[in-house]
């Protein structure tokens, strides 16, 4: 992306990457992303805040040669990882007085993964400030958003705060304030919360306390967009962390020869006819990242699995154990289960998810293709769901 504006001698001096389609090996990417560095010319000391994926370092260096940058003093590392560190070798061979600035923590990450040398290393304490002359950075620790050494940046007389990952949103724009639909925005940050944030909620509610304390006008996260609004990302992370739930079910389901399907989407009438909200994904069809988005804030999770040698339907299995990782706030779960000699799906599938901590209701099991007394079952499931919903009050 070109060099962007963003305050007086602050700058955007990142890349889009409009072409990448995962991230981690494990993200889905439809709208792309962004590695989002910073460049801060004090007075006195220039600082640049994160680089990019060593893919796009070409671009970096092209945004400091637009602006005719001959000297940075410091790099600030935020966090260890690539795709914020990657360009970081090659900013200090261009640059040799530069030094990296980080914590202790991340200084370690960085000697392990990039082989920088110890004495290239400044290392600051929490809350410490890093003088530029008409400008000064504090540091401010984030620790497990999302890694252990994670820390924000403000530039206290601008007013803005640069949040590394916290805040943080998978799409490519060319407008770094944003898209014209600000609920393009909002999907996108949510994505990258469900995916990325969602592990780390209560670390999450603790560091929001922690940075609302202070006085800033904009945030400007390592990915996505720049906030002109703060209270906006502010405010959707305050209800994704919260103790909030949705009167909605979530039913992630595969079906082999047709029996699961009429199992789940009997369910699912049979639940909207009580008032509740459903969302039927086909795992096979929709992407990972949408089902990861509907976790964040719904009270029930139903999965539909077919037995497969034994057990649940490996991709099931997957999706369970990914659900497991990421630590949503679901109440309750159920299985519903179509089976032919019979296995263990249901065992194997609740194997999978210890972490989640919901209340589980009997799981419907039916052999073969749905009978009228298996549609029982499963009216009587709905019911347990609803009374479970109208429990904490969400009906």
């Amino acid at each position: 992306m070109a060099v962007q504006k963003l305050k007086n001698n602050v700058y955007y001096v990142g890349s889009v990457h409009w072409d990448r389609d995962i991230f981690d090996e494990l993200v889905e990417l439809p709208k792309g992303t962004s590695y989002n560095s910073y460049l801060i010319k004090g007075s006195k000391k220039t600082a640049l805040l994160d680089t990019v994926d060593p893919e796009k370092t070409y671009e970096l260096m092209r945004n400091l040669d637009i602006l005719g940058i001959t000297r940075i003093d410091y790099v600030v590392a935020q966090h260890a990882e690539q795709d914020h560190s990657g360009s970081i070798p090659d900013i200090l061979e261009r640059y040799p007085e530069a030094k990296v600035v980080t914590n202790a923590k991340c200084k370690n990450f960085l000697i392990d993964l990039l082989h920088i040398d110890d004495d290239k290393f400044i290392v600051i304490k929490d809350n410490e400030e890093l003088d530029l002359g008409d400008k000064h950075l504090q540091f401010i620790f984030t620790p497990w958003v999302h890694w252990p050494e994670t820390m924000i940046s403000y530039l206290k007389e601008d007013k803005m705060l640069f949040t590394c990952d916290f805040f943080g949103s998978h799409i490519a724009t060319s407008r770094i304030f944003g898209p014209k639909d600000e609920m393009l925005i909002y999907e996108g940050a949510k994505h990258y919360y469900s995916e990325i944030m969602m592990p780390f909620r209560t670390h999450i509610k603790k560091h929001l306390t922690k940075i609302e304390a202070l006085d800033f006008d904009m945030i400007c996260p390592s990915h996505g967009c720049v906030y002109k609004n703060p209270k906006f990302i502010v405010d959707a992370y305050k209800d994704w962390v919260s103790d909030r739930l949705d009167n909605e079910v979530l039913i992630p389901y595969i079906s082999m020869h047709g029996s699961t399907k009429k199992m789940v989407e009997y369910l699912g009438d049979a639940l909207v006819e009580k008032g509740i909200d459903v969302k039927l994904f086909n795992v096979l069809k929709v992407p990972l990242g949408e089902v990861a988005m509907a976790l964040v804030n719904d009270a029930t999770v139903v999965f539909g699995t077919p037995f497969v040698l034994a057990g649940a339907h490996p991709t099931i299995a997957s999706l369970a154990y990914l659900a497991n990782a990421l630590r949503p706030k679901l109440k309750f779960a159920s299985i519903i289960s179509s089976y032919g000699w019979g296995g263990k799906a249901v065992d194997h599938l609740l194997g999978l998810i210890g972490n989640l901590k919901v209340d589980v209701i009997e799981p419907v099991l039916v052999k073969g293709d749905p009978q009228e007394a298996d549609y029982r079952a499963l009216d009587e499931l709905a019911q347990k769901i609803y009374e479970k919903h109208k429990s904490i009050g969400i009906v």
